[in-house]
């Protein structure tokens, strides 16, 4: 499904190069769960910068489904990320003044998906994440943990192929953290392929597959044999006020 080799990302500073990734060599399968971690600085963001086709590496390549997607245009890689790529951000990265259900369509509009379509496509993903009685509340109406659901059911919207999820559950408590972790859980066990880059260890033992960072490199590569299972029970709408 991914596939990178020999990626780096320089950056420049002054007459000074700065090495942000260094000759990466990765592969994730389709439907694998991965965490990467590291501490700040150790390239893990610039790589799902990379991964999600928000930035382009300074050297080598990376297949996207077979697709070498270091040499798209912008407009291409655009295009590419609507289709093919779902995003979950710590911070949510949503639209205040609207209800959860126009968040969710946003990305079907971006596509030209006709009105009809798009509001039942955006119903049946927020009813995924246990939404489907607050689908017309504004954000403010919303807790932190149901402004999560909302975001992950706009990053499923569009039926991508792999999901990325920055610090998906770092604003939000233990208990909101687990039940979002079993949203991503059950989304991994129905096929998705999610990667999620976390500092916290007992999220990422949700995973099946650790990738550590540091210093630009890869410093470790971990198959988790059993994974914590999330509380698969939030997935609906008992646990929809969380």
């Amino acid at each position: 499904m991914l596939r990178l080799q020999g990626i780096s990302k320089i950056y420049k500073v002054g007459d000074s190069e700065f090495y942000a990734l260094r000759k990466i060599n990765l592969e994730v399968g389709e439907a694998d769960f991965v965490s990467i971690m590291g501490p700040s600085g150790s390239g893990k963001s610039t790589m799902m910068n990379i991964l999600g086709c928000l930035d382009k590496p300074s050297e080598g390549e990376y297949l996207l489904d077979g697709v070498n997607v270091s040499v798209l245009t912008s407009n291409e890689l655009a295009e590419l990320r609507n289709r093919k790529i779902g995003f979950v951000f710590q911070g949510f990265n949503l639209l205040p003044r609207t209800t959860a259900l126009e968040n969710v369509e946003l990305p079907l509009l971006y596509a030209g998906v006709k009105t009809r379509e798009r509001r039942q496509r955006a119903l049946e993903a927020l009813e995924l994440v246990g939404l489907s009685s607050r689908v017309n509340h504004r954000l403010k109406e919303l807790s932190g943990g149901q402004q999560q659901r909302v975001a992950i059911a706009r990053a499923l919207v569009n039926k991508p192929k792999i999901i990325l999820a920055d610090e998906p559950t770092g604003n939000l408590d233990s208990q909101t953290s687990e039940e979002i972790m079993a949203i991503l859980q059950s989304l991994h066990e129905a096929g998705s392929t999610i990667l999620l880059v976390t500092h916290e260890t007992d999220i990422a033992l949700y995973t099946r597959r650790i990738i550590r960072f540091l210093d630009g490199q890869i410093s470790g590569d971990e198959q988790i044999i059993a994974p914590h299972i999330a509380r698969a029970h939030v997935v609906g709408e008992k646990g929809a006020a969380s």
